[in-house]
Formats: C-alpha cells, sequence, structure tokens
C-alpha cells in the first residue's frame, strides 16, 4: 500500500481532473479530492460504496461488464461539464476493475478540443463513408429495352439474398461497377462497407496483403501495427472483386479457400479471421474459355458463378441510347460548368450509327467532348460539327448477290442460327462452338438479320 499513497496523493492534487477506481464488484476502492467535491460528498462518503447506488449511470459499470475501454464521452454531473473516460483493469485475462477519469471543460480548453476533434472526426468520417460506400442505385442504371429491364429485375432478386455471390459479366465500360453497387444498396448491407477492389491494378506481390492484411513484421516495410485487408474492411457489407479474370493461379487459390471457408489469415499470423461479406466479382474475360486453357480454376469458377449476370454491349441495346444521353448530360454540365441544353436530331443520328466499342464508358467521353465543343462554339445543342471526330462505321450494305453468293450467305445464315440454338443462345458459347470471336458472331447476326438481344 505505501506505493500507492504518492500516487493518491499526485491524483488529489491535480486541478480539473477527477478519478475513482472500482473493483470488479462496482465498490469504489479510491476517489480523488476533485471527484469527491463534484458528487457533493466526502471521501469517507463514498469509498466503499457501490458506484451504482451514487452515480447510477456510471461508466464503469459498462466496462466491467463488457471488458472495453469507453474514451472520450460526455459527462455531466451537478452542473460540471467534462470529458469521461472509463478502462478496465485487467491481470492474466482477469477484470479486476475499473478506472475512469474526466477532465474538465474549462479547467483543459477540453471544449475548443473536443470541438476540434469532432469537426476532425466528422471529416474523417465523411471521407471513410465515400471511400467505403455505395453510391449508385437500380435507378441510376438507365435502360428501357427488354435486356436492360429483365437484367435490373434479376439484380434485385439478388440482392434481397445477403449471402449470394454474384458474377458480373461483359465488355468494358458496361456499367458492371453500377450494378454491384446498387445490388449492395438493394440489400439489408446497404449501411455497411462496400469496398472495390480492382485486382488488375495491384502489383501480384501486394495483393494477398491487401485483401487480407497483415501484421507488423510480416514483411519488410510493414505499417507498425500491421493493417487490415479489404475482406476486414469489408465485414458486414459487400467486396466488389474487379478485373476477377487477372488473378494469377496462386491468388485464386487464397480466394477459393476463403470462399470456402469465410475465414482468412493475415500475412504474418496464424490467427484465423472470420468474416461475413457478400462477394460480387466482375470481368470482362470469357472465364469459361480460360478455363478450358487452365488460367482460371475451375473449383473457383464455380464458386463465383453461382448467379451469373452477362451485361450487353451498347451496340446491342441502342434504344437506350436516347434515354443515356438525356440522362447523363446534366451531369456533365455540372462537372464541366457548362450549359449545353441536349443533342440535335442530326447528332442523335450519328450516335446511334456509332459500333460503340467502349460502351457507356465510351459515350460518357464522347458526350464530355462534345459538350466542350458546343461551349465554345456558343451553340446550346451537341450536333454533328461536335462530333465530326467521332468516326462513325456504317455497316456494310450487302451488294446484289448472284447465286453464289446467296447460297453462301444463307449457308452462314443457318449455321449461325442453328449454333445459337444448340447453345440456347449463349452468345459467347456459339462463338466458341464456331471459331470465332465474340465480336464478329455480333456483326454477323447483325448482318444476317438475326436479332442480338438475349432471349
Amino acid at each position: 500500500m505505501s506505493g500507492l499513497l504518492p500516487l493518491q496523493t499526485l491524483l488529489d492534487d491535480i486541478e480539473g481532473l477527477s478519478v475513482i477506481v472500482v473493483d470488479a464488484h462496482g465498490v469504489v476502492t479510491f476517489v480523488n479530492q476533485t471527484y469527491s467535491r463534484v458528487l457533493g460528498m466526502a471521501k469517507e462518503e463514498v469509498e466503499g460504496r457501490y458506484i451504482g447506488d451514487i452515480t447510477p449511470h456510471s461508466r464503469t459499470l459498462i466496462v466491467l461488464k463488457t471488458k472495453k475501454a469507453i474514451i472520450g464521452y460526455d459527462w455531466s454531473l451537478n452542473g460540471y461539464h467534462m470529458i469521461g473516460s472509463a478502462v478496465p483493469l485487467v491481470r492474466d485475462n482477469q477484470v479486476l476493475g475499473c478506472f475512469a477519469y474526466s477532465l474538465f471543460m474549462d479547467k483543459w480548453d477540453a471544449k475548443d478540443l473536443v470541438e476540434n476533434l469532432m469537426v476532425e472526426l466528422n471529416m474523417y468520417k465523411q471521407e471513410v463513408s465515400q471511400l467505403y460506400s455505395a453510391r449508385y442505385t437500380f435507378s441510376d442504371i438507365v435502360g428501357n429495352g427488354r435486356a436492360m429491364r429483365e437484367l435490373k429485375a434479376l439484380a434485385a432478386k439478388a440482392a434481397t439474398h445477403p449471402h449470394l455471390t454474384v458474377l458480373l459479366t461483359g465488355e468494358s465500360g458496361t456499367s458492371k461497377e453500377l450494378f454491384a453497387q446498387a445490388i449492395h444498396r438493394a440489400s439489408v448491407r446497404a449501411q455497411l462497407p462496400f469496398i472495390r477492389v480492382n485486382c488488375a491494378a495491384i502489383p501480384e506481390n501486394l495483393l494477398e496483403a491487401e485483401l487480407f492484411g497483415y501484421e507488423e513484421g510480416a514483411f519488410t516495410g510493414a505499417r507498425k501495427g500491421g493493417q487490415p485487408g479489404k475482406f476486414e474492411l469489408a465485414n458486414g457489407g459487400t467486396i466488389f472483386l474487379d478485373e476477377i479474370g487477372e488473378l494469377s493461379l496462386s491468388m485464386q487459390s487464397k480466394l477459393l479457400v476463403f470462399l470456402q471457408e469465410k475465414v482468412f489469415e493475415r500475412l504474418g499470423s496464424h490467427r484465423p479471421v472470420r468474416v461475413n461479406v457478400r462477394v460480387v466479382a466482375a470481368t470482362n474475360r470469357n472465364l469459361e474459355q480460360m478455363v478450358s486453357q487452365g488460367r482460371f480454376r475451375e473449383d473457383l469458377y464455380y464458386r463465383l458463378n453461382v448467379l451469373a449476370l452477362e451485361l450487353p454491349p451498347l451496340r446491342e441495346r441502342r434504344e437506350d441510347l436516347p434515354f443515356l444521353v438525356h440522362h447523363l448530360l446534366p451531369g456533365i454540365n455540372t462537372d464541366l460548368g457548362t450549359g449545353v441544353a441536349g443533342v440535335a436530331d442530326s447528332a442523335m443520328e450519328l450516335l446511334m450509327a456509332h459500333t460503340w466499342p467502349g460502351n457507356v464508358r465510351e459515350l460518357v467521353n464522347v458526350l464530355e467532348r462534345a459538350t466542350v465543343l458546343a461551349e465554345m462554339d456558343g451553340s446550346p445543342f451537341i450536333g454533328r460539327r461536335q462530333l465530326a471526330f467521332l468516326k462513325v462505321k456504317e455497316e456494310p450494305v450487302s451488294q446484289a448477290p448472284d447465286s453464289l453468293k446467296a447460297l453462301l450467305r444463307d449457308y452462314e445464315k443457318q449455321v449461325l442460327e442453328k449454333s445459337l440454338q444448340e447453345n440456347d443462345f449463349n452468345k459467347t458459347r456459339a462463338a466458341r462452338a464456331l471459331g470465332i470471336d465474340l465480336s464478329s458472331l455480333y456483326k454477323k447476326m447483325r448482318q444476317h438479320g438475326i436479332p442480338t438481344g438475349p432471349r
């Protein structure tokens, strides 16, 4: 006890600091002079009594129950306004009591400190919210054609099953991330993190640490204290693995283990970490073809392909293009500080005739450039003049056939239709069966008047 006396004296002498200590049963073992003055009671009246009888709402009781510290809470008592903290006293994993202390606002300039901290905290909360949240909903996905209506309906159903893994496929720029965010926003996970990982943008030697985190000292340059990975940050929410087809076979194996067990280990640790996340993956690669070539694990493909949504390219849903233009222009005007009112009919004809190899992403870039040109020309509308840079390739027009050309064309059409029927109108499989790439298949279907939309 002799070693405690100087500490008790010190704690009694610090003006503006109130201190109280309780044992594991909530009985007060020490209270300093400042706290007893706040209570309006003598030290002898406080020490030895149950804290709940003195201050029924004491955080010390919560700390004893949860074994977790409570830091920086507002604490008002008998007209005194303080910032309090309460920490458990632990030895050999047993809670022996709780140490609680409070700083007076006026004595420690705590009011300004707290206000500054709150401003900074809100700034960081806003930044984290922007980084780890989804912005888009299904209403942001523009498309009135049959293909998009059916896709949105299916994705909306998938959203109601919070553990369902979704695989989004389609060419670059077909709005795969919009679908991923919309699925998250429409689910019960909406208020929890949405974490995006571009698997193609992170170097192979860093990807495992990025996904699963690491412990201090796990490798040269590892941050002190370690760092959680994206799967930990996404706990309770959704992780969006974009460009999943770019993963190495080694990382595919590690991802497969996680999908099977929902458990992983940080680099440098043997402690299993269990998280609850929905996985949405996306790729513009043909994963089936990669599996047949040995470049993508078949078992991982089936784990990811629980529900597959194939997003059609823009050239297959041209009926949506005017709606997309109308939807995108206001945002482009806001971003660029322009005031273009719309697109002239003659310009829309050019847009409709373009093949859009870059899909919606290309459309945004084209509209941004045309908007700037229209503003420079003093035109309230985007016309053909502002789209002169757009190299529109007209579809080849069939010449009047002689008998041999007609026979060959008819035969090609029959082969195409037969392959599509045999593959349940799955264009990727039909193109593979015919030994041609997907873009060639679409081109031939249009030439022969075969509908390119989903059946």
